[in-house]
């Protein structure tokens, strides 16, 4: 018999109609929470990796093309965006000319078919959040959906554990907030769950391309998908330098008892290693969240697992409602699915051009990426206008939130390609066509603007 938590837990996910191979992976999770698993990863088990570039290696043209042909495009899409005021799904934001997030993945795609003449069939993960919102979005797509494969399948939920008893949480006033998502870890149990890794195999597809669906530079790209099929690995990571903006971000290293790589999050980081961790001439690359595995070894390892893959736990503390902190404290069991790379003992890692990793998590990324940094072309990809990216700080108490930043750039976002910063403290809305250049930082007492055509720094008082 297990604990009482335990019992009530699994109940409540068997009358709410989970799946119950994420009901038994919950359950594998729950009794190392209850054991006092930390998922802690201490500097002295771990040793720094390296990695092969992949502007060093030859992937041969056939070799790429055969490759993408036999590749299943997965996109996580389980976001709201509730950091940046959303209650939506967060790729439905606006990126260029009226294009979303959405859009700009369903015509990456669709290019791509045409030009290897591939499948490449595309599947997001909704949450029960983002489900109707992204379907109703790509209805427009009449030619986007692949015989026998569904457009979206859905994350598992399961309860929140109050953090003093680990019994779950109830809370009237808003059921809702009794539940949470298993992390992104919870891809793979999804994928078992559903079936649909079994109809991958029976189809014939032999790897699985993963991203956010926040970050546009994660094309299915052909070059990346040639060098994972002739690797010969069950699963690999593209990974980018971390750089000093990423000192928060998780990092890749080796496991010094068996020799395995392993993906450390900032969760899993004891507070006596937190200087070790942050550097990052030590710990030198980060991961960007795009995976590709093996569907066939997948589907072998999980059935050998009876579906439970056995990734590190994430212990997450939060409280029942997220913005009241004066709410009981809570638990969240989440997995992420990166972890996956140290299930596998032939994993392997490759570095990839930064332009791969553009995720959009604050309103200072958007802006970002609806400037001119990026050039979009026909083939929907994102190409980088310059060899840098700025730093961009806007003031959190006028632009954190999308429809505040909106109205603070109501024609479009600045020139950003000849600016190394730029900071902006407190309220100022930009009119058409400003560029920055070099490092600018902008203080408002009050409320301003900045006039159509106006160009900060270069030596422009108060601005630079």
């Amino acid at each position: 018999m297990g604990s009482k938590g335990l019992e009530l837990a699994r109940a409540k996910m068997q009358d709410a109609g989970v799946d119950p191979v994420a009901i038994d992976t919950f359950a594998h999770y729950y009794r190392l929470l209850e054991h006092g698993e930390t998922g802690m990863i201490p500097e002295s088990a771990i040793e720094p990796l390296d990695m092969t570039s992949l502007a060093d290696v030859e992937v041969p043209d056939d070799a790429a093309a055969d490759a993408i042909r036999q590749t299943c495009v997965i996109k996580l899409n389980g976001g709201l965006g509730t950091s940046m005021g959303m209650d939506r799904a967060k790729s439905l934001l606006c990126v260029r000319r009226g294009l979303s997030f959405l859009d700009i993945i369903a015509r990456q795609v669709l290019h791509l078919r045409k030009e290897y003449d591939a499948p490449l069939p595309l599947m997001f993960m909704n949450s029960f959040r983002t489900s109707a919102d992204t379907m109703a979005a790509l209805e427009r797509y009449t030619d986007l959906p692949v015989t026998g494969l569904p457009l979206e399948f859905l994350q598992n939920k399961e309860p929140k554990l109050l953090a003093d008893s680990l019994l779950p949480v109830s809370w009237p006033k808003d059921p809702d907030l009794e539940w949470c998502p298993p992390g992104h870890g919870d891809l793979y149990t999804a994928l078992r769950g559903t079936g649909l890794l079994a109809r991958l195999v029976e189809a014939g597809y032999k790897y699985v391309f993963v991203s956010n669906s926040d970050n546009l530079g994660a094309v299915p790209d052909a070059r990346v998908a040639g060098w994972f099929a002739t690797s010969g690995a069950p699963f690999a990571i593209e990974a980018v330098r971390r750089t000093a903006s990423d000192r928060k971000g998780g990092h890749f290293a080796r496991r010094k008892q068996d020799g395995r790589i392993i993906l450390r999050e900032t969760s899993q980081i004891l507070d006596a290693d937190r200087l070790a961790f942050a550097d990052f001439t030590r710990h030198r690359y980060m991961s960007t969240n795009n995976l590709w595995f093996d569907v066939q070894a997948m589907a072998d390892i999980l059935d050998a697992r009876e579906g439970v893959l056995g990734l590190p736990l994430i212990r997450n503390e939060k409280t029942v409602d997220p913005g009241d902190p004066s709410t009981p404290k809570v638990i969240q069991i989440e997995t992420a699915m990166g972890a996956a790379i140290e299930v596998f003992p032939d994993s392997t890692t490759i570095e990839v051009d930064r332009s791969r990793f553009v995720p959009v998590k604050t309103t200072n990324d958007l802006l970002v990426l609806r400037s001119d940094i990026y050039d979009i072309g026909s083939d929907f990809v994102l190409d980088p206008a310059t060899d840098h990216v700025p730093f961009v700080d806007l003031d959190g108490d006028f632009y954190k939130l999308v429809g505040d930043f909106d109205k603070r750039f109501p024609e479009g976002a600045p020139s950003l390609r000849e600016a190394k910063s730029f900071r902006v403290d407190g309220d100022v809305t930009f009119g058409h066509g400003v560029k920055v250049r070099g490092e600018v930082s902008l203080e408002a007492k009050q409320a301003e603007r900045v006039e159509a055509g106006a160009v900060l720094g270069d030596g422009v008082p108060g601005n630079g």
